[in-house]
């Protein structure tokens, strides 16, 4: 007998009262067609849209993996996961990727998740090494493909695709429009579902220019976050090691940021969207990986301090504020010496930022770390309850919390963080002593 909730219990698990148009028609179409190209733009709530066809796919006396969601980042992949927990099914799932314990990966496939997600990389490993069977996969999911084919993950791909025998539903997920479908996908006259607007522009996206007078736009950057009155926002560029550089400017200059990119190892990139989500640094500088895919809150503020070479990409940056009804701010810092870049019409207001010199205020939180996590059998009761109790923190003193596999992070007013700290210097949690400090900020690997 299935254990399952109805699919209106599971909204109800997420906060949802009811599917968008979007959502209804990309479920009835998941439901009933074999081959689906879903193309709707980034924060309209794709991921839930295929999700929630999957979970009535399912089936309950199949001890394999049923479906597949391949995605082109293991932060896509974590979100996914996320969300299917959030929905509260008893089908298990798992995720693999590059950067993760290949070990523990392993171990958990041993008791193979009814849906498996992961990037075409590591999917590829652990097919190529036996690890799970493909016997009794049916469905194939390829979240924002477009991105995974830009990666060129062609081979991994058509390797993974070339070796799931039983597949009858493909399903093409995307932000873009205009992607050419690789003939090793198969998907062949798909049903399209194209929600993405004639107009990209977003109606509620103002974009203003911020011209430098020098041609490194550090200090053009230094004023415009001086102007927009301590609110956080995120900061594009087009390399790594400008990402690193920027950020380690400002933090000299005062003003809390972190980088992201993908040069990153793993739990360096998890850090530092965790200091970032939870308040702790209110500038996340960063290359297009952060465009989308991501769990960051809704931006009011996104700034180009490169341009990117593409238009898509410049849409998907935008795409990160001014979502639904709300309505945000792209911000380009140009310099003459500049090459134009033909999607953009530079007859866009200027905004005048030189006066602006007052520091954005120091951020409301700190992020704690915690050296467990769910492998330790600790959950947020257990570090609420402590936190409270033993550290005495008040209801308002705690921020948001993010319980990992074998760390957790919690974010505790700035102001309160040395007296909590001396409170819980002796005391154990569910029995047991673990460290807990102020989290380390992400640093370069030379320092």
């Amino acid at each position: 007998m299935n254990q399952n909730p109805r699919p209106n219990n599971l909204l109800l698990n997420l906060g949802i009262e009811s599917l968008n148009e979007m959502q209804e028609m990309a479920q009835d179409a998941i439901l009933n067609d074999n081959n689906i190209l879903l193309l709707s733009p980034t924060g309209s709530g794709k991921t839930l849209a295929f999700l929630l066809p999957i979970f009535q796919m399912l089936q309950d006396d199949y001890k394999e993996v049923q479906c597949l969601i391949l995605v082109p980042s293991r932060e896509l992949g974590l979100q996914i996961e996320q969300v299917w927990k959030k929905m509260g099914t008893t089908y298990k799932v798992n995720v693999c990727y590059g950067g993760h314990s290949i070990e523990t990966e392993i171990n958990n496939l041993s008791n193979p998740p009814a849906l498996l997600i992961g990037t075409p990389g590591r999917i590829a490993d652990h097919i190529d090494r036996g690890t799970f069977s493909t016997d009794n996969i049916q469905t194939l999911i390829l979240d924002e493909f477009d991105k995974s084919l830009q990666l060129g993950f062609h081979e991994q791909m058509s390797f993974i695709i070339a070796r799931l025998n039983k597949l009858n539903k493909r399903v093409l997920v995307s932000a873009t429009s205009d992607i050419e479908i690789p003939k090793y996908t198969r998907v062949n006259n798909p049903t399209v579902l194209d929600f993405i607007p004639l107009e990209e522009e977003n109606s509620n996206l103002s974009l203003k220019m911020v011209v430098s007078k020098e041609k490194d736009k550090i200090n053009s950057l230094f004023n415009l976050l001086c102007s927009l009155q301590s609110e956080a926002a995120i900061v594009f560029c087009n390399y790594r090691d400008a990402a690193e550089r920027i950020s380690d400017t400002l933090n000299e200059k005062g003003i809390y940021s972190t980088y992201y990119h993908g040069g990153m190892d793993q739990e360096e990139r998890e850090r530092a969207l965790i200091q970032f989500r939870n308040g702790s640094v209110s500038y996340l500088v960063t290359t297009d990986l952060a465009a989308r895919g991501l769990d960051i809150p809704e931006m009011k503020h996104v700034i180009h301090y490169h341009l990117p070479l593409k238009e898509d990409e410049f849409t998907h940056r935008n795409g990160r504020t001014a979502r639904m009804l709300a309505s945000g701010t792209a911000y380009i810092i140009a310099h003459e010496s500049e090459k134009k870049m033909e999607y953009l019409d530079y007859k866009m207001p200027v905004l005048n930022v030189d006066n602006s010199i007052t520091l954005p205020k120091a951020p409301e939180f700190q992020t704690i770390y915690v050296s467990g996590g769910k492998k330790n059998k600790l959950n947020k009761i257990d570090i609420v309850g402590f936190f409270s109790q033993k550290g005495k923190l008040e209801k308002g003193d705690l921020g948001l919390i993010e319980v990992k596999d074998f760390i957790s992070f919690a974010a505790v007013k700035s102001k309160k963080v040395k007296e909590f700290l001396s409170n819980i210097r002796d005391e154990k949690m569910k029995g047991k002593k673990f460290k807990i400090e102020v989290a380390r900020k992400v640093v370069k690997k030379d320092e």
